[in-house]
This record gives structure tokens, C-alpha cells and sequence, in this order.
């Protein structure tokens, strides 16, 4: 069973983040969160990559940067909700299913008010 949690806000359609680790954010960092709209994580990351691609011990450079890209495999999900909180989104609710369409299904059979922005 998987977890998502459910952002909202008006005139949108409701937004399903997973938990866990974020395999596309481990390996592709900041496209991924270009992908996912999520400009200022992204452009944070990119000057760290920056930042570790300038230090001066450079055996220390592709460990440095494996483990940025291991938080962004942690933490991934997490920044995506944040981005999701700035652009006015707010949690509304959490579910648990095996896939994300059965999880579509069970909020809006629990929700039933949300129908109408889902179908948008």
C-alpha cells in the first residue's frame, strides 16, 4: 500500500503527491523538479550542484554531490509539496492505495465535492 497526500486549491484540480523515496528526483534532481513546477527548489539545487562542482578539495566533489542527490531522492516529495504550499495549495486530505488512479478514486468517493475540479 502507498500513501498520497492531496493539495487543493480553487478552480484547480487536485494534485496527488506519494510519499517515500522519489527515484526521478534521486537521478535527475533538478529537472525533476522543473518538471514538477517547483522553480526555486530547482534553482536552489542547481547553484548547490554549483557550489560543489567549485569546492576546492575535488575527491570530495562526486561524493558531495551523490549525496545531494541521495536528499533529493529523500526529501523530493517533500520539497514538491512546498512548492505546492507557496503556489496556494492547501493539504486537504490523505490517502492509501496501490496506485495512484485507485487513490484518485477513493478521494473523490470520499470527497465527493471535489468531482468537479477533478474532471477539469
Amino acid at each position: 500500500m502507498k500513501t498520497w497526500t492531496v493539495h487543493t486549491r480553487p478552480q484547480s484540480a487536485p494534485l496527488l503527491v506519494r510519499e517515500g523515496f522519489s527515484w526521478g528526483a534521486f537521478l535527475l534532481g533538478p529537472l525533476w523538479l522543473l518538471a514538477r513546477r517547483a522553480w526555486l527548489a530547482a534553482l536552489l539545487v542547481l547553484c548547490a550542484y554549483a557550489a560543489i562542482a567549485l569546492l576546492p578539495l575535488r575527491g570530495l566533489n562526486p561524493l558531495a554531490g551523490f549525496g545531494l542527490a541521495w536528499l533529493l531522492g529523500l526529501f523530493g516529495e517533500d520539497i514538491r509539496r512546498w512548492s505546492l504550499e507557496r503556489a496556494g495549495y492547501g493539504l486537504a486530505h490523505v490517502v492509501s492505495a496501490r496506485d495512484e488512479d485507485t487513490a484518485l478514486a477513493n478521494l473523490l468517493q470520499r470527497r465527493p465535492d471535489l468531482i468537479e475540479q477533478a474532471v477539469r
